[in-house]
């Protein structure tokens, strides 16, 4: 009854932050800037999300390695192709962080070694988006002329800071009841894999160019949308707002993001000085386009093993039971 009342939760939100997203749009105005040339932008956005998804597979690779679990490149990439087909589909949006996991565990890594790869994988991920932020915020002060537009974005950096340094500082402390006590014993043993993985010459350069690559592909993807439609909208620009819209949208309070990305999209614009209408458009076509990435995921994870193995085992449940 809880979790169907959160889903439900979950979907008003959704809809209502879209509801109100979209009032501040003309659908027919959007559809009359597309041609022929928006559909070689549009394909060129998928792609670009196709290749950060590999790029996060890398990462996801090298990171296993440090939890002592041998989690090869194409097994990577198709876990993380079956993840965002569930990130689209599942009632938040890291259901598909819950999806990795299973399939890393099921296949042979064991549920402890699988949920640690893919808290570390995502904690990377995050503190690296909050450092983009932070060397992009002096230029984002500047395009943000708004006072409640600078603090909200001064917010979210210093909590996303907050919450990275307090991370890695758990793994540094040597106070053996972290280890001991159930309430901080996962967190410190992944917080000790994460400065390993960060700190170590062999893999940390490689992890921290790997975790800022993905960032900024995504906002190369947004760019591409811009593209699409022909939005009076920079680069640079983007690379200022879209981070922090993406660190908002990360929050599990909406299906898949819809309408918090939305929202956040829009006022960030307007905040910037730009159209807000033009923020809200990027996101939809922004969403869109991951959208239609995880529909592949999907067909992955139809012709995947994993679905096969999964549906043998359900069948072999219902044997039992029928025995029984």
């Amino acid at each position: 009854m809880r979790r169907f009342l959160l889903t439900a939760l979950k979907i008003l939100v959704s809809a209502g932050l879209l509801y109100l997203a979209l009032a501040k749009i003309n659908l027919a105005d959007l559809a009359s800037r597309f041609d022929l040339a928006t559909i070689g932008w549009v394909a060129a956005a998928i792609a670009v999300v196709v290749i950060q998804i590999v790029a996060g597979a890398v990462r996801w690779s090298e990171i296993s390695a440090e939890c002592d679990v041998s989690l090869r490149l194409m097994r990577a990439i198709r876990f993380n192709m079956i993840g965002a087909f569930f990130n689209q589909t599942l009632p938040s949006s890291i259901g598909g962080d819950a999806v990795r996991l299973m399939l890393l565990a099921r296949s042979g890594a064991g549920w402890r070694a699988a949920t640690y790869s893919v808290f570390v994988e995502r904690a990377i991920g995050l503190i690296a988006l909050a450092v983009v932020i932070l060397v992009a915020l002096p230029w984002s002060y500047r395009l943000i002329g708004n006072p409640a537009g600078r603090s909200a974005l001064l917010l979210i950096e210093l909590a996303a800071l907050l919450g990275a340094g307090v991370f890695l500082l758990l793994g540094r402390l040597r106070w053996p009841w972290l280890r001991r006590w159930w309430g901080t014993h996962h967190l410190y043993a992944c917080s000790t894999i994460a400065n390993r993985a960060l700190f170590r010459r062999r893999h940390g350069p490689k992890l921290a160019g790997l975790s800022v690559l993905v960032h900024l592909l995504a906002v190369l993807a947004a760019w591409c949308v811009v593209q699409s439609i022909k939005a009076p909208v920079s680069f640079s620009q983007l690379i200022q707002l879209v981070p922090p819209v993406m660190l908002v949208t990360m929050m599990p309070i909406s299906i898949a993001g819809w309408g918090v990305r939305e929202a956040t999209m829009g006022l960030a614009f307007g905040y910037a000085g730009l159209a807000a209408t033009e923020g809200v458009n990027i996101s939809l076509l922004f969403g869109m386009v991951y959208f239609i990435v995880g529909a592949f995921g999907g067909m992955v994870w139809i012709f995947s093993s994993e679905k096969a193995a999964s549906r043998l085992a359900s069948n072999q449940d219902l044997d039992k039971t029928d025995l029984g």
